[in-house]
């Protein structure tokens, strides 16, 4: 069982009029919005976001769950905005993590996000960032056209690529986490990470002592610091964390038992009688066809695997040389770099891995990153790592928040 201790905060900040932030955190889900659009309309958009994934998560608390509450809360903030011009263009930041329960019957800690709003992991006093800014600044570094300290001033670091209401269609960043006792995971919205450093936010984020006074200690930091924001921060601590047992099932699959049948012969007795047992032969016929279609692409897309795509891990469905005409699908693009996973023990896992679920197969790739982090020099600076699923294909429209 994974299981967490909480506290949260948000804070007007010294600059806006309003708050338009929203959270909301229990004892397996934390959500952060940060709404944008003029009046109030950022401060609904938010509302009916966070709202939105609760009511999803409370119904699924598995991966897919997650994401389709994601994607409900997508539909309905544009649908808000189209009863009510007046809120037209408002839109909204999401960070969410939730205690996502797979086949084995253990909760994961899972990840998502959309726009940049952060997650950051805390563990012996380094400061990791798991989440990836959906921001113009943030794709030029990852597309080498900026440097990361020159993201840091552009003019259009602010200016998401992605957020909820903005399109219909949408990407949804998501991963596996991999926790330890005492491992504390940081949600907060950009007028957190704004206005402090990492080595700042990973000493008051870790301050020994209760999480409130963290939480409180990071928001009058913030303000102090300018506060020129909504300032909001969930902060989760890990006081029991369970580590699925690894086992690799290079079998494949065994499907349904196949559909049969058995047509008595019968003495001959009239031309409609002749007629309708063709008629009903033939949709027999049709319909052992239809159940051989229907069991093939059952077994060719029942198990997960991992392979690269591109430079990164991606995560596929179906078998790794593909069932007749059925080829692997690329089900979600984790951004963990093939490169670190080349190892010859770690390119064999990889190359080996069948798993029953999407949910299995990015805990896998987490692991497998977990050991790759392991292997490295431990150190106190910031890094970023995240995984992404793909659950629409088309990026959002880009949107300025203000």
């Amino acid at each position: 069982m994974t299981r967490w201790r909480y506290a949260a905060a948000t804070d007007t900040g010294l600059v806006r009029e309003t708050n338009q932030d929203a959270l909301f955190v229990d004892d397996s889900l934390a959500i952060v919005a940060d709404g944008m659009g003029g009046h109030a309309a950022g401060e609904v958009a938010s509302a009916i976001t966070v709202e939105a994934i609760y009511n999803g998560y409370l119904e699924r608390p598995t991966i897919e769950g997650l994401l389709g509450a994601v994607e409900t809360a997508n539909r309905e903030v544009l649908s808000d905005a189209r009863a009510n011009p007046d809120r037209f263009g408002m839109g909204t930041t999401v960070i969410t993590v939730g205690l996502t329960r797979d086949g084995t019957g253990f909760s994961t800690p899972t990840l998502l996000h959309v726009g940049d709003s952060r997650a950051y992991q805390l563990r012996d006093g380094a400061l990791r960032q798991l989440s990836s800014d959906h921001s113009v600044a943030e794709e030029w570094v990852r597309m080498g056209r900026l440097t990361a300290d020159e993201a840091l001033t552009h003019p259009r670091r602010h200016q998401l690529t992605r957020a909820i209401g903005v399109d219909a269609d949408i990407e949804i960043d998501v991963m596996s986490l991999h926790v330890q006792v005492g491992d504390r995971i940081l949600l907060c919205s950009d007028g957190l990470s704004n206005e402090l450093e990492p080595d700042t936010l990973a000493k008051l984020a870790g301050a020994p002592g209760s999480l409130d006074d963290a939480v409180t200690n990071l928001i009058n930091a913030a303000k102090m610091a300018g506060g020129r924001d909504n300032i909001t921060a969930v902060l989760l601590e890990f006081d029991e964390a369970h580590e699925p047992a690894r086992t690799i099932n290079t079998t494949m699959a065994s499907a349904p038992p196949p559909v049969a049948s058995t047509v008595a012969s019968r003495p001959r007795k009239s031309g409609s009688s002749i007629t309708w047992r063709a008629g009903a032969g033939l949709l027999l016929v049709a319909g052992v066809v239809a159940a051989f279609f229907y069991i093939m692409h059952w077994y060719a897309y029942s198990t997960y695997y991992l392979a690269p795509d591109g430079k990164y891990i991606g995560v596929y469905a179906g078998q790794p040389n593909g069932v007749l005409w059925y080829k692997p699908k690329l089900a979600s693009r984790t951004m963990y770099l093939s490169a670190q996973l080349q190892t010859p023990a770690l390119a064999s896992l990889k190359a080996t891995i069948s798993e029953p679920s999407l949910q299995s197969a990015l805990n896998y790739a987490a692991y497998l990153h977990g050991l790759w982090v392991t292997s490295q020099s431990s150190g106190v600076t910031t890094t970023t790592t995240s995984t992404t699923t793909t659950t629409v294909r088309t990026t959002t429209t880009v949107k300025a928040k203000g």
